[in-house]
């Protein structure tokens, strides 16, 4: 599976997760570059990553930090 993710970085916030199948890698590669021109037209600073896993609790495990705060983080090793 492939993810698109688009990560609010000033405010550490998860701005929204698409998922797309492995055969619409080229539709996704191409929407990612959409919402990159866009956000920077609008001077946001957001990240718009693709990510490829398994599912998404792999991508959940494997970049936590946009899935949760430092301090849940820290929990989720000290805990």
């Amino acid at each position: 599976m492939i993810f698109l993710i688009e990560y609010d970085r000033p405010r550490g916030a998860l701005v929204s997760l698409e998922t797309f199948e492995d055969s619409q890698q080229h539709g996704a590669e191409r929407l990612r570059l959409r919402k990159e021109l866009e956000l920077n037209a609008r001077a946001q600073h957001h990240e718009v990553v693709l990510l490829q896993a398994e599912n998404e609790d792999a991508i959940r495990r494997t970049h936590m930090r946009y899935f949760m705060s430092a301090s849940q983080i820290i929990a989720s090793f000290t805990g």
